[in-house]
């Protein structure tokens, strides 16, 4: 669906009102993250401590402990947290809901509130208040995981677990499409589904290619656009990720760390142009929101669907992405679908399958499907293994070309100086188009 001239797609969530619903949740998980984390984050823990006995607590607001004030340091690091979330709040509002409200509305709202004109946050807040939004539980998490994952991908730090997950993909897309005798990659489309922050799109963007990424989480949508369209100047924002979790510190200098995001502007970066590049970058980089298996796979039984993307792109880049699939099957479909003859598909990902540890499909609300996520909303599961993905790719008309486990470990928005460290092994491998199984 096309926002605000960022987002392109054929699907219009406000002519649906079970749509607009979700879409003014979502917008207000984001304006609620600064009450919700205070609440939960200090003021609970105030509560707790306060319960201790009084001597208990007593000597552990006195120095070398200085609880107290480590909550009062929280509660500055929730602040710029939610500076983000509130930022990405008006972007928002501004592309989905400000352009379909009556300008009378607007005015009357801004005139009854005594709003300043220039109080974006107040006047959108005000009009959210208006429309009757409440966000969901479900959504509130959304938005505190999404302000913590621009750590993975638009901070400085982050630039590990990017190199460690994004770097293979890159390198060997590099590898497959520039020749001496070619080497500008301006004319190569590759797609990223699940593109989260879009942070590979724009690295893929860097590298020369032509790319579009395709993201069903208006959260994700909607923090992607205030980082590529809006921000002003690298380090703009300041997040604290880790804060907000007590346990498994070494310090509290380790759980009050904090990174300026994003490291680079994307704006500018996209304004050079690239170097040697005939294709200015900013044309080369485009972002479509919907579900997946709709907007390019082959519809129902082979019938129907998304007959515009077949055979569109030269490659497919997925990464910590199959996964999210109750069947996996609807996935590699649609890639073979919106493939070309003799193109590729890199992968990159484990396989903690989303579906298990949520029960139902997230993109269900109140057990109503959708009509924009009928591909992933549909009945049915199946967790399979590596080995078993694999084959089921090479049976759909793929080639698998490379296949190594354990070539990469890497954390997700993992806090390296944290006393318990997950680590993934994902999968990686490259599979070739052969034929239309």
């Amino acid at each position: 669906m096309a926002a605000a001239g960022e987002w392109r797609g054929e699907y219009d969530p406000l002519e649906d009102p079970e749509e607009q619903r979700h879409i003014l949740s979502i917008l207000d998980s984001f304006r609620s993250y600064r009450r919700l984390a205070h609440h939960h984050g200090t003021h609970t823990r105030r509560q707790a401590f306060y319960a201790l006995p009084s001597a208990h607590w007593t000597l552990l607001a006195a120095p070398p402990f200085n609880i107290l004030s480590s909550l009062d340091r929280l509660d500055t690091l929730v602040d710029a947290n939610a500076d983000l979330a509130d930022a990405i709040f008006i972007t928002g509002f501004r592309a989905f809901v400000s352009p379909h409200l009556p300008p009378s509305l607007i005015a009357s709202i801004i005139s009854s509130k005594r709003l300043d004109a220039s109080d974006d946050l107040g006047i959108c807040s005000a009009l959210l208040d208006e429309l009757g939004a409440k966000a969901t539980p479900t959504d509130c998490d959304k938005a505190r995981s999404c302000i913590n994952q621009f750590y993975r991908d638009w901070s400085a730090a982050g630039s590990v677990e990017r190199a460690a997950c994004f770097g293979p993909v890159i390198s060997t897309l590099v590898a497959e499409f520039s020749t001496p005798a070619n080497p500008d990659l301006n004319a190569v489309q590759v797609l990223v589904p699940g593109a989260g922050l879009a942070r590979l799109v724009f690295d893929l963007v860097r590298a020369g290619f032509a790319v579009e990424g395709n993201e069903i989480s208006y959260h994700e949508l909607m923090a992607s656009s205030l980082v590529l369209n809006h921000t002003t100047r690298a380090g703009e924002f300041t997040i604290a990720p880790f804060a907000l979790g007590g346990s498994n510190h070494r310090s509290r200098e380790d759980q009050m760390q904090t990174f300026p995001v994003p490291d680079v502007l994307p704006r500018a970066v996209l304004a050079d142009g690239g170097s040697g590049s005939r294709v200015h970058a900013s044309e080369r980089m485009s972002m479509c929101s919907g579900d997946f298996c709709v907007l390019y796979g082959p519809g129902e039984d082979g019938r129907g669907g998304a007959e515009g993307e077949k055979g569109r792109f030269d490659a497919v880049a997925t990464v910590f992405f199959i996964d999210t699939a109750p069947n996996v099957i609807r996935y590699i479909e649609a890639v073979r679908h919106c493939l070309k003859e003799g193109g590729v598909w890199v992968n990159l990902g484990p396989l903690l399958w989303h579906h298990v540890a949520k029960g139902t499909s997230e993109n269900q609300e109140g057990g109503k499907e959708r009509d924009m996520d009928r591909g992933v909303a549909e009945p049915g599961a199946v967790e399979l293994t590596d080995e078993e993905v694999v084959k089921l790719v090479e049976h759909f008309g793929f080639k698998v070309e490379r296949h190594e486990t354990g070539m990469v470990e890497s954390g997700y928005m993992q806090n390296p100086r944290s006393m318990l460290v997950n680590t993934y092994r994902p999968s990686f491998w490259v599979a070739r188009k052969v034929s239309d199984a």
